[in-house]
């Protein structure tokens, strides 16, 4: 299978003062595609961060994706840092400057949104259908913008790019029962079906306790069976089951 791991670069994301929202977004649109999505980095606006991780993972990892700091002000380092990460230069990029010229208003394009249009020599361009400014591909690292909206017009633009393999589906099970009573027979159950995975986390809402149970597998028959196997695990301790899908 193919993989991915998303390196997520923002001072304001590690301060807390901004909420990451990217990440729940790829995570399932790469497991649509069969992509198995191993790793996530948040990293800081810090160039020598930024080169040291994507060399890393472009080297472990199938797919690698950045998202955040290609926009117009000076704390936007991504394009520049991934540049000298594969140690290529920046060009005032013709196709990227038509597309600002289309998307603003003529004679109002400054230096900081022609910021926009510095792309390392050839990089294939990520077409932006919202707000014009694009994103770009290194061999196998995508580099994207921060804002949600943006990157999820955006990607439908490159999924052709990706090859991936089955899509792995997901199945859920909520139950009231803790995860130490349900963790021997899980174990069980693992064991018998190791191209399954399964993973507990617990949950406190509304005054209750218990456990999300989620199935994660290519192969949709072993999920079923995985699926109907906990179902039974749960009722035969006596739980209830609060919700499944």
């Amino acid at each position: 299978m193919s993989t991915a791991a998303v390196i997520i670069i923002g001072n304001e994301i590690l301060s807390g003062r901004t909420r990451d929202a990217n990440l729940p977004f790829l995570g399932k649109r790469l497991a649509e595609l069969g992509i198995n999505l191993l790793e996530v980095s948040i990293i800081p606006d810090d160039e020598q961060t930024i080169i040291n991780t994507v060399n890393q993972y472009r080297q472990r990892f199938t797919y690698v994706f950045t998202t955040g700091g290609i926009g117009p002000t000076h704390d936007d380092i991504s394009t520049v840092s991934v540049a000298k990460a594969f140690n290529i230069p920046l060009e005032i990029n013709s196709e990227a400057v038509g597309y600002l010229e289309n998307y603003y208003e003529a004679g109002t394009i400054n230096n900081a949104r022609l910021k926009m249009a510095h792309i390392p020599v050839g990089a294939t361009l990520i077409k932006n259908p919202i707000s014009a400014a694009p994103g770009f591909q290194l061999e196998n690292v995508f580099v994207l913008p921060g804002v949600p909206e943006i990157i999820q017009a955006m990607f439908d633009g490159i999924s052709d790019r990706l090859v991936g393999g089955p899509p792995v589906l997901t199945r859920t099970i909520a139950t009231d029962l803790r995860e130490s009573i349900l963790a021997e027979g899980l174990e069980i159950i693992q064991n018998q079906y190791p191209e399954v995975a399964i993973g507990s986390y617990p949950y406190f809402r509304m005054g209750r306790l218990g456990v999300n149970l989620v199935m994660r597998s290519t192969l949709s028959a072993n999920l079923d069976r995985v699926y109907k196997d906990i179902e039974c695990l749960i009722h035969q301790l006596g739980g209830e089951i609060i919700s499944a899908e």
